[in-house]
C-alpha cells in the first residue's frame, strides 16, 4: 500500500489538470500559432509559465486503482501487477486463472 499522502497528491494533481486543461490548451494554441504577432506569444509563454506547475499533465504518474501503488501499473486494467494477482487467484477477473502445477 503506497502511502496516504502520495495518493492524496496526486488526486489534487489531477483535479489541477483538469482545472487548467483548457486554458494551456488555449494558451498552448496561441503560443504554437505563428501567424500571431512574437509579443503576443511571448505573453502567452509568460502567462502558461505562471500557472500552477501541478496543473501540466507530464506531471501526473500512473498509480493503482486499488493500492496506490506507482510501478508495475497496467495501463488497461488500471492496476499493479500484484493486484491483479490477488484478483486473478480469488476469481475475480473473468477468465483469469493463475497457472499451477
Amino acid at each position: 500500500m503506497a502511502k496516504k499522502s502520495m495518493i492524496a497528491r496526486e488526486r489534487k494533481r489531477e483535479k489541477l489538470v483538469a482545472q487548467y486543461a483548457e486554458k494551456r490548451a488555449a494558451l498552448k494554441a496561441i503560443i504554437n500559432d505563428k501567424d500571431v504577432p512574437v509579443e503576443e506569444r511571448f505573453k502567452a509563454t509568460l502567462d502558461l509559465a505562471k500557472l500552477p506547475r501541478n496543473s501540466a499533465p507530464t506531471r501526473l504518474h500512473n498509480r493503482c486503482q486499488l493500492t496506490g501503488r506507482p510501478h508495475a501499473y497496467y495501463r488497461k486494467l488500471k492496476i499493479s501487477r500484484i493486484a491483479l494477482r490477488d484478483l486473478g487467484s480469488n476469481g475475480e477477473i473473468p477468465g483469469m486463472v493463475k497457472s499451477s502445477w
